[in-house]
C-alpha cells in the first residue's frame, strides 16, 4: 500500500480517537457538573448534544480509519 495513504488512514484513526476521548471526557465533566454545558449550546441545540456529537464524530472517524487500514492490507 502507498505510504501516503497509510499515513492518512493512521492520522484519521488518531484524530478520531482523540475526538472520542475529548467528547466522552466533556460529557463526563458536564454530567457531573464540573463544567457548565450551557457554554457549548449552539442555537436550539443543547450543550450535551453538541459534546455528544463530537464523541460520535470521533467514533465514526476511527471506524473509517481502522476499516481502511484493515481492507487496504489485503
Amino acid at each position: 500500500m502507498n505510504t501516503t495513504r497509510q499515513r492518512i488512514f493512521r492520522m484519521l484513526t488518531y484524530v478520531g480517537n482523540a475526538l472520542t476521548v475529548l467528547g466522552c471526557a466533556g460529557l463526563l465533566l458536564g454530567v457531573t457538573g464540573i463544567i457548565t454545558l450551557e457554554y457549548f449550546a449552539i442555537g436550539i441545540s443543547s450543550g450535551i448534544r453538541v459534546i455528544g456529537s463530537v464523541a460520535i464524530a470521533g467514533c465514526l472517524m476511527s471506524a473509517m480509519g481502522y476499516a481502511a487500514i484493515e481492507y487496504s492490507d489485503h
